[in-house]
């Protein structure tokens, strides 16, 4: 696995790269979710409501935590955003590390892409690196789970 720093965080990518300072931050760095069922998470309170939400509705949780400058995490997303259509039965979040730092460590997320697949609020499986076959795989899993209550 080749992983690139950025900020003190890990985000694996085609070549091994070091980038040090801060992270760009323009609308346009925003990681694309367009046309899919994903919802942004912004803060802590935002994150209770969802889990909240998916525990009443008896919803498994996907929640991406990413990171805009992450080029794996650029590649997942459209893929994400699709999974997020295809499988209505789960409840797809994202959280950019950069915006919610405390919250991200809360989590001990060491490499972005990480996805964390939660029920009834607790962690089920977990998956790091933007790896398409594997990430799909595991939603199929959940999906599945989620579909035979």
């Amino acid at each position: 696995l080749l992983i690139g720093v950025r900020n003190g965080r890990l985000c694996g990518e085609e070549n091994i790269f070091l980038v040090f300072g801060q992270a760009h931050r323009d609308e346009e760095d925003k990681l694309d979710f367009k046309g899919g069922n994903v919802h942004i998470i912004t803060s802590k309170e935002g994150w209770d409501q969802k889990i909240a939400e998916a525990n009443r509705d008896g919803k498994t949780v996907v929640a991406n935590f990413s990171a805009s400058w992450c080029g794996p995490c650029r590649v997942i997303a459209p893929v994400y955003a699709e999974m997020s259509k295809t499988y209505p039965q789960l409840m797809f979040l994202t959280i950019d590390v950069d915006d919610l730092m405390d919250f991200s460590s809360s989590w001990d997320i060491r490499a972005t892409p990480t996805f964390f697949f939660l029920k009834n609020g607790q962690q089920i499986d977990k998956l790091v690196g933007a790896n398409k076959p594997e990430l799909e795989k595991k939603v199929l899993a959940v999906a599945d789970g989620s579909s035979s209550k």
